[in-house]
């Protein structure tokens, strides 16, 4: 049906499980010490704890405002990739007969407009994640300058600030990181255009990586090191 085979179906079950095994994962309960996401959470409440015993903030919004900037950077890119998958769109055509002359290259044109509207679905997922990182980063940047004085540190009022300011820059950390794992699995997404096969490799292979990221020893390295 409209240029699809049962592996492709097959590859593409696989690649909406891996997405969603992988977000449950590491985000769910069980990853709260286990990723390095997680781990620097606390890090973050830590960082407020301390900023609000400063008298001198600047350094806290300069901070703030790099991690504003980079998501911005990320935001525009989603939005170059769209644009990138809606000309490839358009120039079907003369896509396909490159791809004829391919070894890979049977396909037909239902198969790709439908395989490049899905791959611009996936940037679009992206610019939404990392537009919102971007919002709440600069909610962030609110609450901390509606921090209480460092005279005030030790009230309750004080303290429930700060964690709101660390949830707040956190909820923003993780939709960063949801737009980011969108480009992963992106990369794996083309391996579809070559075949169902390719697919379920690249996504096996994605995954494997993001995986190693966020459980693996060298990622660890430097938050276990006491030295």
């Amino acid at each position: 049906m409209l240029g699809f085979t049962y592996i492709d179906a097959l590859a593409l079950s696989a690649f909406c499980f891996a997405w969603v095994a992988y977000h449950i994962v590491m985000e769910g309960r069980w990853a709260e010490s286990r990723t390095l996401n997680r781990r620097m959470d606390g890090y973050r409440l830590q960082w407020m704890q301390r900023m609000l015993e400063r008298e001198n903030r600047i350094v806290d919004a300069q901070i703030i405002a790099a991690l504003q900037n980079g998501t911005a950077f990320f935001a525009s890119t989603s939005l170059l990739a769209i644009g990138a998958a809606l000309a490839i769109l358009q120039s079907t055509e003369a896509v396909m007969a490159l791809f004829r002359d391919l070894p890979f290259g049977a396909t037909n044109r239902t198969s790709w407009e439908l395989k490049t509207l899905g791959l611009t679905l996936i940037f679009a997922n992206a610019f939404f994640k990392f537009a919102w990182a971007y919002r709440l980063f600069n909610y962030s940047t609110i609450l901390l300058g509606s921090t209480p004085p460092p005279s005030e540190a030790g009230t309750p009022q004080a303290q429930a600030h700060v964690v709101k300011l660390a949830r707040m820059a956190t909820i923003a950390g993780r939709h960063f990181n949801r737009g980011q794992r969108a480009f992963f699995f992106a990369i794996a997404y083309l391996g579809w255009y070559i075949n169902g096969w390719a697919l379920m490799a690249a996504t096996l292979a994605i995954f494997l990586v993001m995986i190693n990221r966020q459980l693996g020893r060298d990622a660890h390295w430097v938050l276990d090191n006491a030295g």
